[in-house]
């Protein structure tokens, strides 16, 4: 049945994320054990962040190859081996090693099979080299960003694991784990204020609704969900206590809220800002980082995310595909800047991009962003 196809696909997808979740919340933990000022002073290529990206990569590959075979299993992902396979990382890769046997080990929470045996090195580095899909206009791959948002997830704010399924070219289904974004939205200002003080386990017990959430969606079902993290000793379930999510239906520009990069690198936050303006945004915009900018809107949070690239940048397929069928199942517009569909079929990065990306929480909003860019576009400096 067509309403059947893929069914086995997202559940794994949903599953694996988590497990990919649960590892970055124990990573992200330790790490704010130690002195913040050391933590927030590393850059995007810390040897902590490094070892993260290539753990979550390494268990989610080994997972959907046990799962669907070897032979079956394409990824397309950010993190290349090269960079781990050098003698000098030596030390690297043994981090790596041992923090994908310690979050393998817990699979079974999540309804998932733990190696027979420890995995070594070898195991590691095949799991890690099978990420070596460039995409393309035909076949299945999936597409991997393992962690979204590098310097929120160094300073304990936001970040997220991203995967998607992507079938001739066409996004099929897309999940997006977001550990420290609360299901109840009111208390995501607390979790910034107090992260710095608090100790994880003390803020995980103030937000009963959960302090992190998965969403996913799989493309044409008009239906995007939102579940919890599971904490404690509690087991994925599924069919699972998922809610249905949908965008906002604000579409007056004075009550909208845009949803607005932290990071400055590669977008242009001046002609971001002097749209918004021009088409009569007045709210504070919400300031978050990674592809959760795309969950905020999937759940109503926010209404407009831009990015208008900076010459030179090229955008990549991991950091839209997930949250793109997100937001668009759950009601949403995401197109290039001249109202086209962002094209996934290309190979690793999304070519013919005209000028950027806006997501709008409906169609309303998004002719009125669309519209702006064509009215401004010329007089700008990009």
């Amino acid at each position: 049945m067509e309403e059947d196809k893929y069914a086995k696909e997202l559940e794994v997808a949903v599953r694996v994320v988590h497990v990919a979740c649960a590892l970055c919340g124990r990573v992200q933990e330790r790490l704010l054990e130690t002195s913040n000022d050391h933590v927030v002073s590393k850059d995007d290529d810390s040897p902590v962040t490094v070892a993260e990206d290539f753990s979550v990569q390494a268990t989610i590959s080994w997972l959907l190859s046990e799962i669907f075979g070897v032979q079956n299993v394409s990824i397309v992902a950010e993190e290349d081996i090269q960079t781990i396979s050098k003698d000098e990382s030596a030390s690297l890769l043994d981090n790596v090693v041992n923090t994908v046997n310690e979050s393998l080990a817990f699979a079974s929470k999540y309804g998932l099979q733990s190696p027979e045996t420890t995995l070594g090195s070898t195991e590691i580095l095949e799991a890690i080299a099978r990420c070596n899909s460039t995409g393309g206009p035909s076949g299945r791959y999936w597409v991997l960003d393992p962690v979204d948002g590098t310097l929120g997830f160094v300073r304990g704010d936001q970040y997220a694991v991203a995967l998607a399924l992507i079938e001739d070219g066409k996004v099929v289904l897309g999940v997006l784990g977001c550990p420290n974004y609360p299901i109840k939205t009111e208390l995501l200002n607390y979790h910034y204020q107090h992260h710095q003080t608090t100790p994880q386990s003390s803020l995980a017990t103030l937000d009963t609704g959960g302090k992190g959430c998965v969403l996913y969606a799989k493309s044409g079902s008009g239906e995007a969900w939102l579940q919890s993290l599971i904490d404690g000793e509690k087991m994925l379930e599924w069919p699972n206590r998922a809610r249905l999510i949908r965008v906002s239906s604000i579409d007056d520009p004075t009550l909208a809220t845009l949803c607005e990069p932290v990071e400055r690198a590669n977008s242009n936050h001046s002609f971001t800002a002097g749209l918004a303006h021009s088409v009569g945004l007045r709210k504070q915009p919400l300031r978050v980082h990674s592809m959760v900018k795309y969950a905020a809107i999937a759940r109503g949070d926010a209404e407009i995310f831009m990015k208008f690239a900076k010459c030179g940048y090229k955008e990549k397929i991991w950091d839209h595909a997930a949250g793109v069928v997100i937001v668009e199942e759950a009601g949403g517009v995401v197109t290039d800047a001249g109202g086209r569909p962002l094209d996934f079929s290309k190979g690793m990065y999304l070519e013919g991009l005209d000028r950027g990306i806006i997501a709008c929480s409906g169609v309303t909003l998004h002719e009125k962003f669309i519209g702006a860019v064509y009215a401004s576009w010329d007089s700008s400096n990009l």
